[in-house]
């Protein structure tokens, strides 16, 4: 395809999106079917200018003074990739292949952008990017630096990749991965990181690679390998991963507890179960039995007050994602919000009947939101006093697996109640808030 085509699919999967509110993939997907001339390179330029499109959705609109799919679209191309404002007239005007001349406004609108001008004048949600409704929300967690936070959720994240020391040393496991150009990340021992691509070009394909079939890597944020630390030193505990999902967290606390002691996940919909038997295999876990709900309902309720470690990753609107999924900041709303803090409430009073006296809670999201995680929290606490706070650090330090760096950069993150809130700006991964509960009897 040419680059005057490329254009104009993004901007017509981007009306797609606006007109159905479906997640990106699926109106790209759509796109596609009826697109067979369009190869793997094409559909990457195409994805990434829709990615970058909505990372940066309100302030693109502002610049252009239009809030179309195809007014942001532009302003993408010359205030983040750095094309000129000529360059785009020619796109927009290459018959048959481009979206249309430009109009005189969007003309001068262009040419009076520099690249990387931000949006003045406009309210706080506008120049970061983010749903109106959340405005105060965000202010709430960041204050003064909520610009400065938020342009970080709006940029393009780096891959990053788990070494399974269950089965490889994580310098062999390293080694197997310098054809993708990873490096050791600084933070963790056992992590390590590839540059994020540029938007026009495919992340490295890791699950191809003889290390990732192995199971020697796994891809996961390293915000995700941070909060699986926060179950501490786990060596021959019992340990409930309550929502465990596709089994990302379940995997990275097998290889703390390196097949010692015993390790259950759950999750209330089978479905999501499903890939973990297989991605578990793979990574030469042992002490795992996964709890069906459909039928081992009865097996999960015989270990109420006998687990060292409820590890609980909560649902929740995955706002510390934004960068990975930017699509799914303009899908969120207000109802949603609602329904997540009514699961996080009802998940937390489930776990916490599975702890042991003198064991822990851990309480994690993907999400930034006070009222996802100090809120929730606030409200367990009040109503269970058997629990209360201790430092999350002190317990991902018991792991052994910390950096001096990473610990210094995780001191930072500290809430007063002793939890963690990371963000790109401060960690350089996806949001995420990570508590330690610790129960008294």
């Amino acid at each position: 395809m040419r680059d005057a085509g490329r254009v104009a699919a993004a901007i017509a999967i981007l009306e797609d999106f606006e007109r159905r509110r479906v997640p990106l993939k699926t109106a790209i997907a759509d796109w596609a079917r009826n697109a067979r001339f369009a190869g793997a390179k094409d559909r990457a330029w195409i994805s990434g200018l829709c990615l970058d499109v909505l990372r940066r959705r309100r302030s693109l609109c502002a610049a252009m003074n239009d809030e179309t799919p195809r007014a942001a679209t532009l302003a993408a191309l010359r205030l983040l990739w750095g094309l000129s404002p000529g360059d785009i007239a020619s796109l927009a005007d290459e018959a048959p292949h481009g979206p249309g001349a430009l109009t005189p406004a969007e003309t001068e609108a262009l040419r009076q952008q520099s690249p990387l001008t931000p949006a003045v004048g406009c309210s706080l949600s506008t120049r970061a990017d983010f749903p109106d409704f959340l405005e105060p929300s965000v202010t709430r967690a960041f204050g003064d630096s909520a610009v400065a936070e938020m342009a970080a959720f709006a940029a393009r994240a780096d891959v990053d990749l788990r070494l399974n020391t269950l089965q490889a040393a994580s310098e062999k496991a390293l080694d197997a991965l310098s054809t993708v150009g990873a490096a050791a990340h600084p933070f963790i021992k056992t992590a390590a990181r590839i540059a994020a691509p540029d938007a026009t070009d495919r992340a490295p394909a890791v699950t191809i690679l003889p290390a990732f079939n192995k199971g020697w890597v796994e891809v996961q944020d390293v915000g995700s390998q941070i909060a699986a630390l926060a179950a501490g030193d786990v060596k021959g505990a019992q340990v409930l991963d309550l929502c465990a999902g596709g089994g990302g967290k379940t995997l990275a606390l097998a290889a703390l507890m390196a097949n010692k002691g015993q390790h259950y996940a759950y999750d209330n919909d089978a479905r999501r179960l499903q890939p973990l038997y297989e991605r578990a295999r793979r990574a030469g876990i042992r002490n795992l039995q996964i709890l069906n709900p459909a039928t081992d309902k009865a097996a999960l309720d015989a270990l109420a007050g006998k687990i060292d470690v409820v590890f609980i990753d909560a649902p929740c609107t995955g706002s510390g994602t934004w960068r990975r999924h930017p699509d799914t900041k303009w899908r969120l709303t207000p109802d949603q919000l609602a329904r997540r803090m009514a699961e996080q409430d009802e998940v937390l009073n489930n776990g916490a009947r599975f702890v042991k006296p003198g064991g822990r809670l851990v309480y994690v999201t993907c999400s930034f939101l006070l009222e996802e995680n100090e809120d929730r929290l606030a409200g367990f606490l009040a109503a269970d006093p058997d629990f209360a706070f201790i430092p999350a650090l002190g317990e991902i330090e018991k792991t052994g697996l910390l950096t001096p760096q990473g610990r210094a950069a995780l001191a930072k993150c500290e809430t007063p109640d002793g939890a963690l809130r990371l963000t790109p700006a401060r960690t350089g991964t996806d949001g995420f808030f990570v508590a330690a509960l610790k129960r008294k009897r």
